[in-house]
């Protein structure tokens, strides 16, 4: 919490649901030989082969927002355990494509069985999933997502002493 403020910051809410949320589906995928961070890539390598993409590891990292050595990291540890594959792309040889395997699209659609059972007992506290209150904050979440961040300036003294 910053000084002088009577409760917690939207920045501080937001990182503790953040991690609320990442334990939660890391607990709930885990059966199925996964982490939360690997769920996220392969839902998300999941609908973009859907839609007839098959992305790169850097278009992967932009969709989900991780960052590309991670993207590369758990890439590699999916790859070992037989979920993805990943092919050099013929139209640019320094980028790697990565697509599910049958065995990696299968354990895909029961981890979002698993995470979208998951996300209607997290969110009925609004509703749940398809409730109004949650479509709302949906949206208000995604226009902080979207909105860009201009890095604060070095020493910038209204920026010391405070929390995410």
């Amino acid at each position: 919490m910053s000084k002088g403020s009577p409760g917690p910051t939207p920045g501080f809410l937001v990182w503790r649901l953040a991690n609320k949320w990442r334990v939660a589906v890391d607990r709930a995928v885990a059966p199925l030989g996964i982490t939360h961070a690997q769920y996220s890539l392969i839902a998300s390598l999941h609908g973009m082969q859907r839609a007839g993409e098959r992305p790169s590891q850097r278009q992967l990292a932009d969709h989900t927002g991780l960052e590309a050595l991670y993207v590369s990291k758990l890439a590699r540890a999916l790859e070992s355990s037989g979920l993805i594959e990943r092919t050099r792309d013929p139209r640019d040889p320094r980028a790697v494509q990565l697509a599910l395997t049958g065995q990696g699209q299968a354990v895909t659609r029961q981890a979002i069985a698993v995470v979208q059972e998951l996300h209607q007992q997290l969110l009925e506290p609004l509703g749940g999933l398809d409730a109004p209150r949650t479509h709302a904050l949906t949206v208000e979440l995604t226009t902080l997502l979207n909105a860009p961040l201009t890095p604060p300036a070095p020493n910038n003294k209204s920026t010391r002493g405070t929390t995410p």
